[in-house]
């Protein structure tokens, strides 16, 4: 396993991998900066923490 993460780090440290790990993180950032995506993950933030009570029901009790 230590030699697939030297292979790791070298590429990590080349050149050619340090470009893609700046294009990778700009396109984290563009996308976590999206008003669409945020609306998505506040509206999964609700339903995890209970926000969407007295919807539909779904998602709750015990289903008999």
């Amino acid at each position: 396993m230590a030699s697939l993460f030297n292979k790791v780090v070298q590429l990590a440290n080349s050149p050619k991998g340090k470009q893609a790990i700046k294009q990778a993180t700009e396109k984290a950032q563009q996308f976590a900066n999206d008003p669409k995506t945020k609306a998505k993950i506040d509206e999964a933030r609700r339903r995890l923490q209970g926000g969407g009570k007295g919807g539909t029901g779904t998602g709750t009790g015990t289903g008999l």
